[in-house]
Parts: C-alpha cells; structure tokens; sequence
C-alpha cells in the first residue's frame, strides 16, 4: 500500500462533532491531583502526530497531567521520515493510563500487533479514556473501540476506514468526534484541536486557551476538512470566510442576523449560506450560538457575573435562554459549570 505522508495543512476554520460534558467528569476534575496521559508510539508514526500531544500534555506547574511515551516495546521506534523516537516503556504503561493518545502511523492502514489491540481494549474496559490523532483511528477500529460509533480520520483515509469497517459512522468533514470515552480526531494539525478539546473539558476554557497561546494557535476552530478536499476550479470569492466570522465574534452582544454576516461578506444571502456552510459544516446561526455558547463559559470562569448578565453579554438574551442552549449543547447548567471551573489557576508562562 501505498505511504500517506505527514500533511501539513490543515483548516483556518474548523468544525467539531460535540460531545456534553459528563458530570462525573466535572466533578472528578474538581478533586483529582494527577492525570496520567500515555502517548502510543507505533512503527511509523507521524512526526507531528507524536509532537502535538506530547507539547500540549507537557508536565507544567499546577497542570494535572502526567505524561508518559510508550512503544509496543522499550526501544528505538521508526518514525514514517526515517528518523526514530525513543521511548523509555513498552505497551506495560497503559495499564496505569488514565488517558491514552494514539498518533497516526504509515502506511496509513496497515496491520499493527495484536497485542496492542489488546492492550487498548483492556485499557478501555476498565475505563481509560482512548483518543487517536490521524490514521491512528484505524488502531481504535481494528481493536474493535469505534464499533457503532461516530469517528473521523484524514480526508484522504476516510473513505478507507468506512469501507473496512461499514459499522463505524465515519464522518470526513470534522475536525474531530467526541464520543466520551472514545475520541478521534482529523489529520495531523486536528490533533491540536483534538487535545485543546481534551483540556478543555476536563480543566475548562481558560487552560485551555492559556495552552493555546503558548502554542500559538487559535484555542478553538469552527470549521471542517472539507475545504482542503483537492477542487477540480479554484473557489470564485477566494478560500474562508474567516473575517467575516472574526468581525462576528467581536460583536456577539449585538442581533447578528444572517443577512448582517452576508453583507459584511459582500456577498449575495444565498452564496453565503453555501459557502459558509462549505468551510464550516454549520448554518451561520449554529456557528454564532455556539460562539455565543462558548463566551459564556470563559465569562462563568473567570468573573462572577450573574446569568442574567452574562446572557446579555454574549448576545443570548435572558439567562432562560442560555441555560437552555447550555444545557442542550453541553449537557451542563450555568451554574454546574460554574461551580466546577470558577476557580480554575489559569497557567502563567
């Protein structure tokens, strides 16, 4: 088969498949000391792939994270570039593995031991939490952990693991898919959304924008892989929308209807649906509430603003009206939320 190289473009914007938080996940967070990330290093793994969450779950003053690099054995691993990785543990450390991270491996696809098929289903019954960057999803479907699920991987192996395994609902356009337990994520530069997402359920926004910054890179995209899909014509009005969605999120205390965006846009209403919808696999009203939904939480975190007040503050109206929309997108309340990341230590440099 043939080798899919390290791609190195990835969206401006990006589009999620959600996932509401857990309870149990809010609660576990609010007490728990450490957290132990294991990242599964495969013969032929990706450079950028193994480098993102081994950046993101770095060790760091008040960061819970304990980061662990492992191989199917102790050794020298062979990347996909010709170089090597050198990891210190075989698959014995995932058995302490509260998160396991699995970077994508070339050739994309290609039969990986059984034993780490194994190991990953053993991690996962006792309750570990799984998550694949890039092809590494054909590790969690080959073991059997994306069975009747939603999952995504690189465009250009989507069609692959759909036609490998008909009894996983793969889903090409996003950047990544939360299934609790289980996450998957797009190709290579999804990782980071995939692992900022990560933080950013178990410790809140404000870590995990405080991440984003020290690694220079937006804390969160809204958009999908289909605008990186290979075009038979180049796109007549150029390739995002995304001023028109910055300006946006500079005014989400203001109505925003849609014919505003499309005016700012210069474009007709009925273009800007469609290309709107191209780059991010949402209405413009979706993608504004979400916007909107997501101001609140960094509000609730880091002031102690009313409901009320934060709901006019983001554009949401009555505090009825965004622990609604709360509650439905993130399966929280307002104040559930609050009371497990107000007091947050956003990290410092």
């Amino acid at each position: 088969m043939e080798r899919h190289p390290p791609v190195a473009r990835m969206p401006i914007c990006a589009r999620i498949a959600p996932q509401g938080i857990d309870h149990r996940e809010l609660r576990r967070w609010t007490t728990m000391s450490s957290h132990r990330v294991v990242v599964l290093v495969l013969d032929g793994a990706l450079p950028l792939d193994v480098g993102i969450p081994t950046q993101v779950f770095h060790p760091r003053d008040g960061f819970p994270y304990e980061l662990t690099v492992c191989g199917v054995a102790a050794g020298t691993v062979p990347s996909s570039e010709g170089f090597g990785y050198a990891v210190p543990q075989g698959l014995d450390a995932l058995i302490g593995a509260d998160t396991i991270i699995v970077p994508g491996y070339a050739p994309v696809g290609r039969p990986i031991p059984a034993a780490v098929h194994e190991a990953l289903r053993r991690a996962h019954a006792r309750g570990a939490r799984i998550a694949s960057i890039c092809y590494g999803a054909f590790a969690l479907a080959d073991a059997g952990l994306l069975e009747g699920r939603r999952a995504t991987t690189h465009w250009d192996a989507a069609e692959m693991l759909a036609l490998r395994h008909p009894d996983i609902l793969v889903e090409p356009n996003v950047l990544f898919v939360d299934e609790g337990s289980v996450l998957t994520s797009a190709g290579v530069a999804a990782g980071i959304d995939l692992c900022l997402h990560i933080v950013r359920r178990d410790l809140g926004v404000s870590v995990a924008n405080d991440i984003a910054r020290r690694l220079v890179t937006a804390p969160y995209r809204s958009g999908g892989q289909a605008q990186y899909l290979p075009r038979s014509s180049p796109a007549p009005h150029g390739d995002t929308l995304a001023a028109t969605r910055e300006w946006a999120l500079t005014r989400l205390h203001e109505p925003l209807a849609v014919t505003d965006l499309a005016t700012h846009a210069r474009m007709s209403l009925r273009t800007f649906m469609r290309r709107f919808a191209e780059e991010t696999g949402d209405t413009p009203l979706q993608w504004v509430l979400r916007a909107r939904v997501d101001a609140a939480r960094a509000l609730l975190e880091t002031t102690k603003l009313p409901v009320d007040q934060i709901a006019e503050r983001v554009g949401l109206g009555t505090g009825s009206n965004l622990r609604l929309h709360f509650r439905r997108i993130l399966d929280v309340s307002p104040t559930e939320y609050r009371a497990a990341f107000s007091d947050r230590t956003i990290l410092t440099p």
